[in-house]
């Protein structure tokens, strides 16, 4: 049977020693036996010499680059040996007894390889965080959603989401992983460098018949949006072509069908921000379509390679129902 010290606890870190001030110590004092390691994606805030002096049964992990979340992560953890894995957002607080319920899940549910825990916000601790919230899905269009959020509205939590279950994808804020998979799945696809690559991942993971988890006795605090904001060109970028790539390695026979018109949709989204005289966002929506068109052939060639599952969707269209319908609660 699995235990708690059988669970690494990694957290990257880039030029964030006052996150890691402020958040390491709920981690070191909740987390009781995990293994807990700090990557350092080559900071220049002498976060490395702050763990060192201050917290000196923290393992560290040097990278010699910022490759991002991504290449970050698949970098580090080619140096942790422990069976299970929790990637853990450096704007984290976790809370008392916030890992039993997961390693309980890993040793009764054989085919659960992710699970994700109960995210709600730091600033506004009875909402629903955006990044993940109960558990995350995808429509047919490759558009992610959540139990709690739907594009930008969040749901207050009152318990209707106390109940674990299957889910689609698993929020990379805090993201259980056994180690075993994450390796037989090559990590995380580093061409994303942030943003999405746990959708991608986790949609691997379905496709070859695994399941992600979403476990409501778990919860952690997010403050979401440290390292890079929602107010942020480059986050939309990343979201728009990720989002794009991975619709294309992962989505079944009708792949160009849901392409183009999620093309079309992002093209709506980009004139949206054009009449609310927000021209940098337009220009970064153009920017990710022209990365993902000269990204094509390498995409094409991971597809050919992926095996494919239908019934990945719950969701028509999280557009429609959003946007005509007006339904804003999962």
């Amino acid at each position: 049977m699995l235990q708690t010290k059988d669970l690494a606890i990694v957290i990257l870190n880039w030029n964030g020693k006052a996150l890691l001030k402020k958040f390491l110590p709920s981690v070191i004092k909740f987390s009781d036996d995990a293994v807990i390691y700090v990557a350092d994606n080559a900071s220049t805030d002498n976060s490395v010499e702050y763990i060192s002096q201050h917290y000196p049964t923290v393992k560290l992990i040097c990278n010699t680059e910022n490759g991002g979340y991504a290449k970050g992560y698949n970098d580090a953890l080619k140096h942790v040996k422990e069976p299970l894995l929790c990637l853990l957002n450096s704007d984290i607080e976790v809370t008392k007894n916030w890992l039993q319920p997961i390693v309980f899940t890993f040793n009764h549910e054989a085919n659960t390889a992710i699970i994700q825990p109960k995210i709600l916000d730091y600033n506004n601790k009875s909402y629903f965080e955006y990044a993940g919230a109960a558990g995350g899905f995808i429509d047919k269009y490759g558009y992610p959603y959540c139990r709690g959020r739907i594009f930008d509205t969040i749901e207050k939590d009152h318990g209707q989401y106390n109940n674990s279950t299957t889910i689609f994808w698993a929020s990379g804020a805090c993201f259980f992983i056994r180690n075993e998979v994450f390796k037989s799945l090559n990590g995380f696809d580093e061409t994303y460098f942030a943003h999405m690559e746990e959708i991608d991942l986790c949609w691997s993971a379905f496709n070859s018949n695994y399941t992600t988890k979403y476990v409501s006795d778990s919860t952690v605090f997010h403050v979401g949006g440290a390292t890079l904001s929602n107010t942020n060109a480059k986050k939309t970028y990343l979201n728009f072509r990720n989002s794009l790539y991975t619709l294309v390695k992962h989505t079944d026979k009708h792949v160009l069908f849901r392409v183009l018109f999620k093309m079309v949709l992002d093209g709506i989204a980009g004139l949206r921000y054009l009449f609310q005289l927000k021209p940098t966002f337009f220009y970064a929506i153009l920017n990710a379509h022209f990365s993902f068109y000269s990204n094509l052939p390498r995409l094409i060639k991971q597809r050919k390679q992926i095996p494919k599952r239908s019934g990945y969707y719950k969701t028509e269209s999280i557009v429609w129902s959003y946007f005509v319908k007006k339904r804003k609660v999962f």
